[in-house]
């Protein structure tokens, strides 16, 4: 007690502001649960496990700590589950993850001789008991990441339920007997809250479902909700109403004087029908879900160095398969586990080693591949005192402290919903090449790296030259390629017959377009024709001809599948198809060859040129505009915008842009501005389907901005990427430089398959497939098990290695 009265001063009592870490060891994995518990040092408030807290004594001097131990409570067997509403793991209203239940017991030790002084104890000093009774009340900060983090996919009140117009037409709903009235289908009903019209549901793309009846009978009357048949109960809020103009599943505050105007006594009906949750959770759950999980099979679980699970922490799957992918190749796994000692990565870190990406880098990598945290998990034994194992899965590890710095400078991947596995895995990529900038012999993230070079055939004869630097191989799927394509039309018929009878398509007879992946490389290599395009050397506008190919041969090539396409409301749709994926391919033919013998480049454009193709506000419509009292900026911009049309189409577009968070940027910057184009928005809208130099052309003429940019292209079908093609040429001064990435052979093998099951990026699951130790192995989150059908075609991202010649 003397030596802790004498240590006082090194003992701090927390502030609100201050971040308390008590769940989790800042350099390793261990928490309250581990074997030897967690120590939480009272001057820092960041804690560690019992390896790792001398390391923190010798670093910093502080000798008080609050020692945390859990242990784990017997629960009952027969404890019913929930079912689930949510297609989302580790939330509420998700699938469950039966999270058990602990007893905590608290000490103060004192370091380095590990005294060990009771808590709680009248005989502590006050101060250390008001310290210790505020780190136990204050909410963790890895806790209080989360919830702030999180947002919950709650169903939105409607803007059109307060003011709904309900049309008295004498229609009176029956309690039952309902049918669709324009084809007599009797279930996936709607009715509309405006006119009571009972219509059928929208129809899947496999046939199932209804024939569109309700929604186009919104769209011809502009009658924005509905509420599902079937749902309706005495709980009003489970009901399943859907906003059309808001195109989503909203709440509906007066649904039950909406539903008495149609004779509805909802407090006697029973639901006998899914909410559109309820369904899009049921179909995910069936034949994609199982498969890419391999549920039904009997997997055996895999345990030790390189086979550790990650803990979902809601919605971060997309995060697991990606990173357990990414440090299964050497690359990683040299530069974060076998060159970079553990204790090292935590002396070279800053005073809080929570924020430094290396040092979670090193954390998460010794996490995964050292094998101490892949253990059977245990189990409570009530007729022995011990701790048996549970052979069919691991706790895994909780990737918490990784997910808060890599996602800090990124608004999406910080928050706690699904998220896109390419876009994750480009600002990964992204960020590691940050924080071993100016060090290209440690940076682990060049081996993904290659080169792309763009051949530009004018109709004049002239070239030209385009080079970029990439990580990713991005694929679009001719469908027109399809081997399977007797089968597909066999399947169409059945669809109709199917149809016809009001009968729905068994997840067995389901057919699917299959493609072979050496269609998609080969329609990446194609020639694609670019109209209007201006050549520098004819000074018109002309067709040309553009070929791509790879200037270098990364260790390991990274292929994406171009399945999400955009529908109507611009929401990204999943194309249902396979691909056929060989273990071996070989891209040598992909190789760029460059400049050519006898080739002349187009030649560049002149400055000038250049300047006089800018449009220059006409100062006559300016004038005008600023003699009715707007900022002369602001009309500037306006008359630029409209191209000098005149004074009526700038004033309105100046009224409709007033509010626009850049309209005080000067013209100067955001051109600069306009120049610059995030290469991950690139990605996103390739994800979509666009073309590369379409994307980064609608970025620019949207200030960066995604919706705009999507909006763009929409509104301009016909854009050209000519103007930002014209007569590019080959040029030292603008072409990166890739000679000192990885270079090889153009023959790879797979290695890696990311799956995603559900309808788009925004929902769903990701699951990982890693060929280890000679042997296909799945993980699925914590669960870690060898696969026994990998589902090679039906992946997302495809990882190869490089096969040295």
């Amino acid at each position: 007690m003397e030596l802790l009265r004498s240590n006082l001063s090194r003992v701090r009592i927390p502030e609100p502001t201050n971040r308390i870490y008590k769940q989790e060891c800042c350099i390793s994995f261990d928490s309250p649960r581990s074997e030897g518990g967690l120590f939480i040092d009272m001057n820092t408030f960041l804690a560690f496990g019992k390896d790792y807290v001398v390391w923190n004594y010798e670093k910093t001097g502080n000798p008080v700590y609050l020692h945390v131990k859990q242990t784990k409570k017997v629960v009952p067997e027969d404890r019913p589950l929930k079912k689930p509403t949510l297609l989302a793991i580790g939330i509420e209203g998700g699938f469950e993850n039966n999270e058990p239940q602990y007893d905590e017991a608290h000490s103060v030790i004192i370091l380095p001789d590990y005294i060990t002084l009771p808590f709680p104890s009248v005989e502590l000093p006050e101060k250390v008991r008001l310290a210790v009774d505020a780190i136990l009340m204050a909410e963790g900060a890895e806790r209080k990441k989360q919830l702030a983090a999180w947002t919950a996919d709650k169903k939105q009140t409607s803007s059109y339920a307060m003011n709904l117009q309900q049309i008295d037409s004498g229609v009176i709903i029956p309690p039952s007997g309902w049918k669709c009235v324009k084809c007599e289908k009797r279930d996936n009903l709607w009715l509309n809250l405006t006119d009571g019209m009972i219509l059928c549901g929208r129809k899947n793309w496999d046939g199932t479902g209804g024939n569109n009846h309700a929604i186009e009978h919104y769209k011809e009357t502009g009658y924005p909700l509905a509420v599902k048949l079937g749902t309706i109960t005495a709980d009003l809020e489970a009901a399943d109403v859907f906003s059309y103009p808001e195109d989503d599943s909203v709440l509906d505050p007066l649904l039950a004087q909406h539903l008495a105007f149609f004779g509805i006594d909802f407090s006697s009906l029973q639901k006998t029908e899914m909410t559109t949750a309820e369904r899009e959770l049921d179909q995910n759950t069936n034949f994609d879900w199982n498969r890419i999980q391999e549920s039904g099979q009997d997997v055996e679980p895999l345990f030790g160095p390189g086979y550790t699970g990650l803990v979902n922490l809601g919605n971060s799957c997309y995060m697991a398969a990606t990173v357990q992918v990414v440090f299964s190749t050497r690359s990683f796994c040299s530069r974060y586990y076998m060159n970079q000692n553990l204790k090292v990565a935590f002396q070279m870190a800053p005073a809080d080693p929570t924020l430094d990406l290396n040092m979670q880098l090193t954390k998460l990598a010794h996490g995964l591949l050292s094998g101490k945290y892949s253990v059977p998990a245990l189990e409570k034994n009530d007729t022995v005192d011990a701790a048996t194992p549970i052979n069919d899965k691991q706790e895994g590890i909780s990737p918490q402290m990784f997910k808060q710095v890599i996602a800090a400078s990124h608004p999406e991947f910080s928050s706690m919903r699904q998220q896109d596995a390419l876009e994750f895995f480009l600002h990964f990529l992204d960020q590691v090449e940050r924080v071993n900038g100016g060090r290209p012999e440690l940076d682990p993230s060049r081996n993904f790296k290659f080169g792309v070079e763009d051949r530009i055939l004018c109709s004049s004869g002239k070239v030209a030259y385009n080079r970029r630097l990439d990580y990713i191989l991005s694929l679009n799927i001719p469908l027109h390629e399809v081997i399977n394509k007797d089968e597909l039309e066999a399947f169409h018929k059945l669809k109709v017959e199917k149809n016809l009878e009001g009968k729905d398509i068994a997840n067995d007879e389901i057919v699917r377009p299959r493609v072979p992946l050496e269609a998609c490389l080969a329609c990446y290599s194609s020639p694609e024709e670019i109209q209007d395009f201006y050549s520098t050397a004819l000074k018109a506008k002309t067709t040309a001809i553009k070929t791509a190919g790879l200037t270098s041969f990364p260790d390991y090539l990274v292929l994406h599948m171009r399945k999400f396409v955009m529908e109507e409301g611009w929401v990204p749709k999943k194309l249902d198809v396979y691909i056929d994926v060989p273990d071996i391919i070989d891209i040598s033919h992909m190789r760029s060859k460059g400049l050519r013998p006898g080739e002349e480049l187009l030649p560049e454009v002149p400055v000038d040129e250049v300047e006089s193709n800018k449009i220059v506000a006409d100062e006559a419509i300016v004038s005008q505009l600023v003699s009715m009292g707007f900022h002369p900026l602001h009309c500037q911009k306006a008359v630029i915008n409209t191209s000098n049309a005149g004074a009526e189409e700038a004033m309105n577009w100046l009224l409709s842009h007033m509010d626009d968070p850049d309209i005080d940027v000067p013209i100067s910057q955001e051109a600069q501005r306009a120049e610059a184009v995030d290469p991950l928005k690139v990605e996103t809208l390739i994800s979509f389907g666009f073309q590369e130099a379409v994307a980064q052309k609608a970025l620019k003429a949207s200030s960066g901005d995604i919706e705009k940019a999507t909006d763009w292209i929409f509104s301009n079908p016909d854009a050209s990427v000519s103007d930002d093609m014209n007569a590019t040429t080959s040029s030292s001064k603008s072409t990166p430089n890739d000679s000192e990435l990885p270079d090889g052979g153009g023959r790879y093998k797979l290695f890696g398959v990311v799956s995603h099951i559900g309808t788009s990026t925004q929902c769903g699951h990701y699951v990982a497939h890693i060929l280890k130790d000679g042997r296909w192995a799945i993980f699925n989150d914590n669960k870690v098990g060898a696969s026994i059908n990998p589902p090679k075609d039906m992946g997302y991202l495809y990882f190869f290695e490089r096969l040295d010649s």
